[in-house]
């Protein structure tokens, strides 16, 4: 467990899982007063999760599932089943996963509230068709979409195209003074500002989708160590 960042009536847990050679972060998203909680992306490590709503004194209230892929979301069903709680994710990516659970439920609503936590979702395409971030209280959680480093991969050309749109529409929606929680870390520490983001990934320093998709496509990624996750 990492250092956990408060902002007034909030507080994220920075959790590092792994399984063999995969490291990736689930997000515990606490409403301090109610002591309800959300969280992102699920995966690997159950005892991990356990021991934080334990330690936090919270009662889970919900999932919140940024993509299909395997690394985040191997704990939602055992958790949803568990705890009694939705699996929150967006059509796009249903449709596109043909993922199920008795508690899975689209996003169908601009925002919503789980406590004072109020949770907007932006659907940001790329990575999957119906990647998703979510913004709670000047958090933004980004799954595979952003990382601190870069952004998550994708299979084809119209995919690239679609996270050019994708970080544009981040870029054009998120607050400076935002702080970043990705999926996985090549280094940074989860929860850096997003004016740190823009100033230092490159993938968000591209003027048009075609010269973001040559660079996103490029070959011979796999010998920079893409998935040298820490």
């Amino acid at each position: 467990m990492l250092e956990n960042t408060y902002h007034h009536d909030l507080e994220v847990v920075v959790l590092r899982m792994v399984a063999g050679s995969v490291v990736n972060y689930n997000y515990l998203v606490i409403d301090t007063n109610s002591r309800q909680a959300l969280i992102v992306d699920p995966a690997w490590e159950m005892t991990k999760i356990e021991f934080a709503l334990y330690s936090h004194s919270v009662q889970l209230k919900g999932i919140l599932i940024t993509h299909s892929h395997h690394d985040h979301l191997n704990l939602a069903e055992p958790l949803s089943k568990k705890y009694n709680v939705p699996i929150w994710m967006s059509q796009q990516e249903i449709g596109f996963s043909n993922y199920h659970s008795p508690n899975l439920e689209s996003i169908q609503k601009d925002s919503w509230c789980v406590g004072a936590l109020n949770i907007v979702p932006m659907l940001t395409p790329g990575h999957t068709p119906g990647c998703i971030c979510y913004e709670i209280g000047g958090n933004i959680f980004t799954g595979d979409v952003l990382f601190a480093e870069g952004c998550g991969l994708v299979p084809d050309l119209n995919a690239a195209y679609d996270m050019f749109h994708s970080l544009e529409y981040l870029k054009s929606k998120v607050s400076k003074s935002s702080r970043i929680y990705p999926g996985h870390s090549y280094g940074k520490k989860p929860g850096q500002l997003f004016s740190d983001v823009l100033d230092n990934n490159i993938y968000l320093h591209f003027n048009d989708k075609n010269s973001f998709a040559a660079f996103r496509l490029r070959k011979n990624q796999a010998k920079s160590n893409i998935f040298n996750f820490r």
